[in-house]
């Protein structure tokens, strides 16, 4: 069985503009080698429509806040830098990958880790798998620096690295976080 330390990770989080499809706001990958957490990197950026009232409401993002940033363009080869591990970790991962896809047009995502499903699967019995249920059951934001909140990508990136990383460890090994049967022993093999 390989050691699930093998592998480098980044752990991303995105938000939005509230549009439909969403628009990138804001970015955050937090890498994860040798099975540590590393410093995270993010980016504000100003989206190509504005960020709507309910999207402000939850990630308190305004477009005031975003109105002197730079466009995504401007910061793309950072960000594709930021993302060049083995693979990508992001909790409900469809969500940030679809929005980092459309804006890195051509770029495909590597391996892909799933904070959410890894959770059901190695957690079962949890009365809710949203990232907030589970920072709270499991103290993930103790220690965190001060002025990170929830629903900001720093936040959520920091603490979604913290749960793929006791998730990691429940599952032991890269095989089984993967969700990969144990292979079996050919004990004739053994002699």
């Amino acid at each position: 069985m390989t050691d699930w330390t093998s592998l480098s990770f980044v752990v991303v989080d995105v938000e939005g503009n509230g549009q439909q499809p969403p628009d990138l706001v804001e970015l955050a990958a937090v890498p994860v080698v040798d099975g540590v957490i590393g410093e995270p990197m993010s980016w504000l950026v100003k989206p190509e429509s504005p960020i709507k009232h309910f999207a402000t409401r939850i990630h308190g993002l305004t477009n005031k806040d975003v109105a002197e940033c730079p466009t995504f363009e401007a910061v793309k080869l950072d960000v594709l830098m930021a993302l060049s591990h083995p693979a990508i970790v992001a909790h409900n991962a469809h969500v940030d990958l679809g929005v980092l896809q459309r804006k890195l047009t051509g770029w495909e995502p590597p391996e892909v880790f799933d904070t959410l499903k890894l959770a059901r699967r190695l957690v079962p019995g949890m009365d809710s798998y949203r990232l907030g249920n589970l920072v709270e059951a499991f103290k993930l934001a103790e220690g965190l620096p001060d002025g990170l909140s929830p629903h900001r990508a720093t936040y959520d990136a920091l603490v979604a690295a913290r749960l793929f990383v006791l998730l990691a460890t429940k599952a032991h090994s890269l095989e089984e976080l993967r969700g990969q049967p144990p292979k079996e022993v050919d004990e004739n093999a053994l002699f």
